[in-house]
């Protein structure tokens, strides 16, 4: 399988829209009791720190949760970090939630991390956000054609900053211009925020991240954006899609929650109850636009089988793209 073909794999597997009803009532009288911890295992700035922020603002705001939700940043391996702590520290706990996204299968998978989603509770899917490719101030690139060229051209590298699991929408760029992917010359930064700063200080010359972990340096002008990769242009951003610069490459990421292994049911099911309610309130929709996000709210069995045919579309195309 070509890396454009991974492409159209991951994209029809990942750009899902839905909503169901929520879990169980909660039992507000037994739970929550106290403070419940919202963890972001990356960077401040980054996809997850946007997403877990933007939830407790959209919570707290609407009054819909009446116990503290401190935020904590746990950087380590896009989430790997503090996904093992989750599975190894937190059994049966009701006080912990963590966001994750792609990232969770993509390590698995990978050999990064040695626990997935079947390793504890996932809670529900929040929304989809797609990739995109900017640049830094008197960037000699204009559009992806002239990043592309650059790395064909190998006479000058081109230091791309990049999650790790963000590097496989990059491939697929270059992939589709006809260069090889193996001679990226890629810098490892966690999430926007870093990836921002690298950029304005000139350690990398390009960058790729989630929209809503650039979007306000994009607005103001701090960077400039090459490309997103979506199928058409996003509502509220001056960007040219991939496609329209002749690179048939459109990919999305998905953003959760979940919960330590054996998370009580009460909690899951108050959890689901209260997200669902989250996702329709005005707060929640004037974050989702500010932050470019999609929502795609789900859980229950729907979520499960998302999960599932997610991972399996993943696995089988990162086995073939790697033949």
């Amino acid at each position: 399988m070509t890396r454009s073909v991974l492409g159209a794999v991951l994209a029809a597997s990942l750009v899902m829209t839905g909503c169901q009803a929520a879990g169980p009532s909660p039992e507000t009288q037994s739970y929550p009791e106290g403070p419940v911890t919202m963890t972001a295992g990356a960077n401040p700035g980054s996809g997850f720190d946007v997403t877990i922020r933007a939830v407790v603002e959209a919570l707290e705001e609407e009054h819909l949760v009446d116990v503290p939700l401190p935020v904590q940043n746990r950087p380590g391996a896009i989430g790997g970090v503090f996904l093992a702590e989750m599975v190894e520290r937190y059994r049966g706990d009701d006080d912990q939630v963590s966001v994750t996204s792609l990232a969770m299968m993509m390590n698995e998978l990978r050999g990064a991390s040695e626990y997935g989603y079947t390793d504890v509770t996932m809670i529900a899917r929040l929304m989809t956000e797609y990739f995109v490719v900017v640049t830094g101030p008197d960037s000699p690139f204009a559009n992806l054609g002239d990043v592309m060229a650059a790395i064909r051209s190998e006479l000058d590298g081109v230091a791309v900053g990049a999650a790790t699991d963000d590097e496989a929408p990059f491939d697929l760029l270059v992939s589709a211009a006809g260069g090889d992917p193996s001679s990226i010359d890629y810098v490892s930064l966690e999430g926007g925020a870093d990836q921002s700063a690298a950029l304005l200080n000139g350690d990398v010359d390009v960058a790729i991240a989630g929209v809503s972990e650039l979007v306000t340096q994009l607005r103001s002008g701090a960077l400039t954006t090459l490309g997103v990769l979506s199928e058409e242009r996003l509502p509220g951003l001056d960007a040219p899609t991939a496609r329209e610069q002749g690179l048939d490459v459109t990919l999305s990421n998905w953003r959760g929650l979940y919960g330590p292994p054996d998370m009580p049911d009460v909690a899951v099911g108050y959890w689901q109850a209260v997200l669902a309610e989250m996702v329709e309130s005005q707060t929640w929709k004037q974050i989702a636009e500010r932050n470019q996000f999609t929502t795609t709210f789900m859980v229950g069995d729907e979520f499960q089988v998302f999960l599932a045919e997610t991972q399996a579309d993943v696995q089988v195309a990162l086995e073939e793209a790697r033949q």
